[in-house]
């Protein structure tokens, strides 16, 4: 199924209600109480929400309608396990509950095999991982999981990452102002200095640069540190840095 079709799972997404806070903050009242009502009415009007959620795992190959299916069982586990005490919107805890359960479902038909004791670690991982959370309110180091399942801090990390996702280059990992950072910008450049200045061919170029253009072009390609790094080290923000440095570079590549 297509994600602009204006049908998922039998569901017309034209026609879904949006729950305003006051209502979400009264039927979660309710539902803690166990009215079954309010629940089922906190499902109907918070499915638009799991429809933005399950955009985010378009084009992997899953059927869309399957995806809505078990992003609704997300919402399900956060209606019940929200704490109504907290001062958090019930959407900033829903979307990583809703984005866990697809991880764990996209996890179950992964092309790549794990073993079996190997998965095993990583659901008790997973799972003691959400108890501490829960627990706490806040996340858990890899040594406290491994204390909460008897294993070794090793055994934890290393079923953790045989059932993650694979990141891409190009997966965002912030956003200001339009100015969009993705991963590869976080990487450093570790070539040298002859092989920077053969790719742009531009000696005469960079000279002609302001000193905070030369400087970030330096700290970035010559001696390869990462955004953040520079950001740090010239006192701007790493959006700052990222806009700077694709204005530069297309300056010094148009010349």
């Amino acid at each position: 199924m297509q994600i602009n079709k204006v049908e998922i799972s039998g569901i017309d997404t034209n026609k879904l209600r949006v729950l305003s806070d006051d209502e979400k903050k009264a039927l979660l009242l309710k539902a803690k109480q166990g009215d079954k009502k309010a629940s089922d009415e906190l499902v109907k009007g918070n499915l638009r929400l799991v429809l933005s959620v399950i955009q985010r795992f378009a084009n992997r190959g899953e059927s869309m309608d399957d995806l809505f299916q078990v992003g609704c069982v997300g919402l399900i586990k956060a209606i019940r396990n929200f704490n109504t005490d907290l001062d958090i919107k019930f959407s900033t805890y829903a979307v990583p509950m809703i984005e866990g359960e697809l991880k764990r479902y996209l996890r179950d038909f992964n092309s790549i095999r794990v073993s079996r004791s190997v998965r095993d670690t990583a659901y008790k991982a997973i799972q003691a991982r959400d108890r501490l959370q829960n627990k706490s309110e806040k996340e858990p180091t890899a040594e406290e999981i491994a204390a909460e399942i008897g294993v070794s801090k090793s055994a934890v990390v290393i079923a953790l990452e045989a059932v993650s996702d694979p990141i891409s280059l190009y997966d965002p990992v912030y956003s200001d102002n339009g100015d969009t950072l993705y991963v590869m910008d976080q990487l450093g450049d570790k070539g040298g200095e002859d092989d920077w200045i053969e790719e742009i061919s531009l000696r005469d170029q960079i000279a002609a640069l302001s000193d905070r253009e030369k400087k970030i072009l330096n700290l970035r390609f010559l001696r390869g540190m990462t955004q953040t790094e520079v950001a740090k080290e010239i006192d701007i923000s790493q959006a700052q840095v990222s806009r700077l440095e694709k204005a530069v570079l297309k300056k010094v590549k148009g010349e």
